[in-house]
């Protein structure tokens, strides 16, 4: 597991005083709320002190120790921010992205391997996940109740209980061998 998790972007300064508009990579501003620190890279380089995080229409307003005006905001403007892993808390039953990012896709029935997630986006008001086969091709499922069953990303996978066709020929069994 990746200790440094990507939590979002710098997207534009905020104001005169050093504030900046957050593109958050997380479900909410309060989900990142008691973070003290954040860093400039996925290996813990660069350090910053959190010194104001609030929300704003769906991103947040971040500030940080040293930034204190425009010009240093918009230096900062397309930097991705990351959180230690340790600083950051899940509610029970929830999973980091990451953590899914290569498990296995198994069905919930009859434990059939349909490939290993490759993605999870969130284009609108559910996780989109996009399964990728062993024979390259790509299949993609809305993570709701009715189809996402289990997720184990500590035993590297998660289970489905897709309906017919999802997973085209590779559900069916017509896979090449």
């Amino acid at each position: 597991m990746q200790q440094y998790l990507e939590i979002g972007r710098i997207v534009a300064p905020h104001g005169v005083t050093g504030e900046m508009k957050l593109e958050l990579w997380c479900d909410s501003v309060a989900f990142l709320g008691r973070l003290k620190r954040v860093y400039r890279s996925g290996q813990g380089e660069g350090e910053m002190q959190v010194t104001g995080l609030r929300p704003h229409k769906n991103m947040g307003l971040l500030r940080l120790e040293g930034v204190s005006d425009m010009d240093a905001a918009r230096a900062l403007v397309g930097r991705v921010l990351w959180a230690a892993r340790g600083d950051l808390r899940l509610p029970k039953g929830a999973c980091f992205i990451q953590d899914l990012l290569g498990c296995q896709v198994l069905d919930a029935d009859t434990g059939r391997c349909y490939g290993t997630v490759s993605d999870i986006s969130h284009p609108a008001a559910q996780d989109i996940y996009t399964v990728k086969a062993e024979d390259g091709a790509e299949y993609r499922f809305p993570g709701v109740a009715e189809f996402l069953v289990e997720k184990c990303p500590e035993e590297g996978y998660i289970r489905v209980r897709p309906i017919p066709g999802m997973f085209g020929a590779a559900q069916n069994g017509d896979e090449a061998e």
